[in-house]
């Protein structure tokens, strides 16, 4: 792939998509196409043996007019400032497209955690969250887990933070263990939304998901649990793939066997009931009913999309198709579903988590679940309302129209503070 596109470029580029089709001034929609305020901060760390080491890290708060901000904290080599802005600004949309009430915010490490032991990973976490401290809150911004953070980080974040301020608030993050304030079926939360948002999309487009054949790029957290989920809704995953390449079985694969198989040695490659392994590029343009990139940024490009076979594709990831991709494979009637409905799962049972933290009465996994699917029902539901009513080419500016109007319409109504 050659198309390298910057990930905020893409995000401004959606928000005047959705702008034009609402008739936005533009003096309203360029202040919704930047972050309120963006930390960059210098984390200095002592390693176990003694030695010092200096890490980039950021924080970006987008929008605020319909919450708190909220928004993961990742550990990547790539993070960068500009793909933290365009994050917080996808969490804006992606809250807002749910209906939850919430703004967009996001951060990162620039750090490879593989290289590192898990004390010195924790004191560079306990670093950020000092950082953060000033600017983190149950009612200001909310961070959560993301790539190569999970319940660990947010455990330790929440301690430094209660430690500091002398208080308990299990609210300042969450995708916490269970045990320190979390909530049932956060975990499964992404992948489930992406089911749901598959099988929502299935019917819409006349089809059943029962049947269908699928390919997974990625099968980390969300990506293997969307495979399970729609393996057991009867679909057929034919190919999975992680950082490693990609395995493939015509007949399907057993979704629980690979992530066994995976666990044990680290890669979905060597799985035993594997016809043939792949690149990650062959395994994004298989003929296949449906494709769920649930990997990084820009995985399909603008050449990429010419050879894409599948009917339907549900965005796990955030932003996985590139803009030029998105045109191409709108000229080519292909059905993309859009990230900030299909991965809101995440949010929306963090939002949930929140709700709890705050009443001190936590839900059972049935709740959770049945709470989610309503707001992911609901929310498509809005999603193909504007499709059909608005002159927009696609779902991905469906989905944003939805979401600008309601950003708008609570900036709107606060009025402009002097």
């Amino acid at each position: 792939m050659f198309e390298e596109a910057n990930p905020f470029e893409s995000l401004q580029e959606q928000i005047d998509d959705a702008g034009a089709a609402l008739d936005l001034d533009a003096d309203i929609l360029e202040r919704l196409k930047h972050p309120e305020r963006v930390l960059e901060t210098n984390l200095t760390v002592e390693w176990d043996d003694g030695s010092l080491e200096r890490f980039k890290a950021f924080r970006s708060q987008f929008n605020g007019d319909r919450g708190p901000y909220k928004g993961g904290i990742r550990y990547h080599p790539n993070v960068s400032r500009d793909e933290v802005k365009a994050l917080s600004g996808w969490m804006v949309y992606k809250c807002a497209m749910v209906g939850i009430p919430y703004g967009g915010g996001k951060g990162g490490i620039v750090i490879d955690p593989k290289e590192y032991s898990e004390g010195e990973l924790e004191r560079i976490t306990r670093a950020f969250a000092t950082e953060l401290r000033p600017f983190v809150g149950e009612d200001k911004d909310i961070p959560a887990p993301d790539v190569n953070t999970g319940q660990r980080e947010m455990n330790w974040i929440k301690n430094t933070y209660e430690t500091l301020e002398n208080t308990t608030a299990p609210g300042v993050v969450t995708g916490k263990a269970i045990e320190s304030g979390g909530s049932e079926g956060r975990v499964e939360a992404t992948g489930r939304s992406t089911m749901l948002t598959a099988r929502e999309a299935f019917e819409y487009l006349g089809r059943s998901i029962s049947g269908a054949t699928v390919a997974v790029q990625g099968y980390g957290n969300a990506g293997w649990i969307a495979a399970n989920l729609l393996e057991c809704n009867g679909a057929t995953i034919v190919s999975v793939s992680d950082s490693s390449g990609a395995i493939y079985n015509e007949s399907g694969l057993d979704t629980q066997a690979v992530r066994h198989h995976k666990d044990d040695t680290g890669s979905v490659i060597g799985f035993n009931d594997a016809d043939e392994e792949l690149a990650d590029e062959e395994l994004l343009t298989l003929d296949v009913d449906l494709l769920i990139p649930a990997a990084l940024e820009n995985a399909i490009d603008e050449e990429l999309a010419h050879e894409v076979q599948a009917d339907a594709i549900v965005e796990a990831a955030n932003g996985p198709l590139t803009p030029r991709a998105d045109d191409v494979l709108t000229e080519r009637d292909v059905a993309v579903f859009p990230d900030i409905l299909a991965n809101a799962g995440g949010v929306t049972v963090s939002y949930f988590e929140w709700v709890q933290n705050r009443q001190r009465f936590y839900w059972d996994e049935d709740r959770v679940n049945e709470e989610l699917e309503t707001v992911i029902v609901t929310a498509f539901e809005d999603l193909v309302s504007a499709y059909e009513s608005y002159d927009v080419p696609n779902f991905r500016t469906a989905a944003y129209v939805v979401a600008l109007e309601r950003v708008v319409q609570a900036f709107e109504e606060g009025g402009t503070f002097p």
